[in-house]
């Protein structure tokens, strides 16, 4: 039953971590708002490397962030997130390949294994965490600009990308969880010892007293 937990976790994680891929180069991370416009000409959409305008043709122009620095800070720190989570679940995947049971790798020593396999359940829930803590702070930003009636730029909504992010993100943290919990650490009851036979109690007769203690009388005694 460990067994399957922890290839079901694996699995699990790996697709999260694979979803978390596919969110970060998503052009919809936010798409523009028709909420209050009669006419819709063009829709904005960017991401955290580029901005994109479509029209009503279908044509779409792209243009890069110029520059990093004159970025906001939240997109600074949602990029480095994103990009942490994904070497955090690279290096999972490694561990966890090279942990789980029904692999050769290491077969001669189980308590490698596990916390080999211990360690990728730990960096899978961390790297979906990163990815939580990134898209969510994205979003936030999101809703505060769309409900700020003083705001002056455009409002944007949250586009398809963040909700694929979210669920990379929590398939990585359950699949995690099931990796790390599927690896318990031996019980002292799983340890080998030498058995050894209890000691049989010393013989005694059938009589009162102890044959040994006949010895303690001289020959004197039985005249």
């Amino acid at each position: 039953m460990a067994a399957a937990v922890e290839a079901g976790g694996f699995f699990l994680s790996t697709i999260g971590w694979g979803l978390l891929g596919v969110t970060l180069p998503n052009s919809y991370w936010r798409v523009s708002t028709v909420d209050g416009n009669v006419i819709t000409t063009s829709t904005l959409f960017e991401n955290l490397w580029q901005s994109c305008a479509t029209d009503s043709t279908g044509v779409y122009n792209c243009r890069e962030f110029p520059s990093m620095l004159a970025l906001s800070g939240y997109l600074q720190a949602c990029r480095a997130l994103m990009i942490t989570a994904l070497l955090l679940g690279f290096l999972a995947l490694l561990c966890g390949m090279v942990g789980m049971k029904c692999t050769k790798v290491a077969e001669g020593n189980p308590a490698a294994k596990g916390k080999m396999a211990a360690a990728g359940g730990c960096l899978f829930i961390l790297a979906g965490l990163c990815g939580m803590v990134a898209l969510s702070w994205y979003a936030f930003n999101i809703t505060r600009d769309f409900f700020d009636p003083l705001f002056p730029g455009t409002k944007y909504e949250i586009g398809p990308a963040l909700y694929l992010g979210w669920s990379g993100s929590l398939l990585a943290i359950i699949g995690g969880g099931c990796l790390l919990g599927s690896c318990r650490p031996h019980s002292s009851r799983d340890k080998s010892y030498p058995y050894h036979a209890p000691k049989a109690a010393p013989h005694r007769p059938r009589g009162g007293s102890d044959a040994s203690s006949i010895g303690n009388y001289g020959k004197n005694a039985y005249v």
